[in-house]
């Protein structure tokens, strides 16, 4: 009889495993025989919970969006909600220590490169755009007229996007995705200063 809890500890350990690979070879050199090394298990498992290399490979991506809305949902509890605070966290959240971990980032990066090739990775991005343009939008709307906030959603999801590229390939990450940080925040601090004065 399988212990309480078994399922979902492989489960994860196959996630965790999924992006070691990713991380250090990258997706396409990514196999299963990479993955279920890394994790200790067979290759059969695989096909068992996630049904092959792909469906492993989108519940990985899949850990990455729920730990990015966990993050955000966790630093809202602490807030009033405000739209300044909203957005602060909404910024915080994409720049967190786990996103811009290594392991995320290179993650990331391959699902990025991937995504204009595969259906399954091309929606979950579609998803991840519109939850952060969605975001931005409604706190932006609670101080900016419809059109504004529109406006100013695209472009801090511009620069969001933007800074935490340029900074997961920097020479120096940590330093870049502070700064990026720092300079999304100024930005949407700036239009709401404007919008009030």
């Amino acid at each position: 009889m399988p212990k309480v809890g078994m399922k979902d500890t492989r489960r994860q350990q196959l996630i965790d495993a999924t992006m070691a690979s990713i991380a250090e070879l990258g997706m396409q050199n990514t196999t299963i025989v990479s993955i279920s090394k890394r994790a200790g298990l067979s290759s059969g498992i695989i096909a068992h919970y996630f049904g092959g290399k792909q469906g492993l490979i989108e519940a990985a991506l899949r850990y990455l969006l729920d730990q990015l809305g966990r993050e955000l949902r966790e630093r809202l509890a602490r807030t009033d909600r405000t739209p300044r605070q909203r957005l602060d966290c909404i910024i915080e959240a994409n720049f967190s220590e786990f996103q811009r971990s290594a392991l995320a980032a290179k993650t990331w990066l391959s699902f990025w490169a991937r995504s204009m090739h595969e259906p399954g990775l091309k929606r979950l991005q579609q998803i991840n755009n519109a939850r952060l343009y969605s975001n931005l939008r409604y706190a932006f709307a609670q101080a900016l007229p419809p059109e504004e906030a529109t406006e100013a959603a695209r472009q801090t999801a511009a620069m969001i996007d933007g800074f935490w590229l340029r900074s997961a390939l920097s020479v120096d990450p940590a330093e870049s995705f502070e700064a990026g940080e720092r300079l999304c925040k100024r930005f949407v601090h700036e239009t709401l200063a404007a919008a009030r004065a």
